[in-house]
């Protein structure tokens, strides 16, 4: 039976006549008049009882009342659910970072987001980037990926995927015969940094702040090809994980030195609000993120 009839049935039952059905369903009295002689006519039986301006519905009729009742109540439910994710699978992400380094990649992402959910938009903001949390508290950004994390009440974190940092130095380096440095090795060594803020830089966050540590000797230098000239001169020594120099053809005088006896991990999450939580669009960027870095080892 075509939903049509269901619609109709319930519609004149709880209505009791035509003139205030044909309202109802938008369509004249004639027209519903034709669907119900249609209906009664497939069925071989009546439907409506007609007494006057009242219809009471028939022992059969009171037996597809209730079907109806059930069939349009699952329909009007599972529409309903249909158009809240629609309304969800679109929108427009403000995406920020901890650090400058965790761009790398993103560009690349975003334009396979592009072609797998052209409905959803991705736009870099690079002014938050150092101080995300308190943007996206903000509402300044909506998502950031962070590895300085702990749980907020009115945010939400995903895990993506976790690195090793290493401290990058000379083979001549005076730390270089060391099986791996702990962070009182760099109270008095050259340290190069991105930039500043300390509370931004990986090495301070991960391995010296808990220490207790503070190096004397930092720089800031904001490009990582003049940098690595820096550490290739002996000048100096730098934090990264191995991911940030795919792109730059390293010295074979350059080392990776661990930092602890077990090394220095980091997870990397990314964090939004929690009232966006029921947003489609938001996890897909989410499973689409973890997907796109599992694919390259991330």
């Amino acid at each position: 039976m075509e939903l049509k009839y269901l619609r109709l049935i319930k519609t004149i039952a709880e209505e009791g006549n035509l003139a205030n059905s044909s309202k109802k369903l938008f369509l004249t009295q004639s027209a519903l008049s034709h669907q119900l002689r249609e209906l009664e006519t497939r069925l071989q039986c009546k439907v409506f009882a007609r007494r006057r301006n009242l219809w009471e519905l028939t022992e059969e009729g009171q037996v597809l009342y209730t079907t109806a009742c059930e069939v349009v109540e699952r329909i009007d439910v599972g529409l309903a659910e249909v158009r809240n994710l629609q309304s969800g699978a679109s929108g427009t992400i403000r995406f920020s970072t901890e650090c400058y380094s965790f761009y790398k990649g993103i560009p690349a992402f975003v334009q396979l987001m592009k072609l797998v959910h052209p409905t959803v938009e991705v736009q870099l903001s690079l002014e938050a980037t150092h101080y995300p949390i308190p943007k996206l508290l903000g509402k300044e950004i909506d998502m950031a990926l962070v590895t300085d994390w702990s749980e907020q009440i009115n945010l939400k974190s995903e895990v993506v995927y976790e690195d090793e940092l290493y401290l990058l130095m000379h083979r001549e380096h005076v730390l270089s015969n060391k099986e791996y440095v702990v962070p009182l090795d760099l109270l008095h060594t050259e340290i190069l940094i991105h930039s500043y803020p300390l509370s931004s830089v990986a090495l301070f966050k991960h391995f010296l702040e808990p220490a207790g540590v503070v190096p004397i000797n930092i720089t800031a230098i904001p490009l990582t090809e003049i940098a690595l000239e820096l550490v290739m001169a002996n000048k100096g020594v730098m934090c990264l994980p191995k991911w940030c120099l795919e792109n730059f053809t390293a010295s074979a005088e350059l080392l990776f030195k661990k930092m602890g006896v077990q090394g220095t991990k980091r997870t990397h999450y990314l964090v939004y609000r929690a009232e966006d939580d029921h947003k489609r669009y938001i996890k897909d960027f989410v499973t689409g993120y973890r997907e796109f870095v599992g694919a390259l080892g991330g």
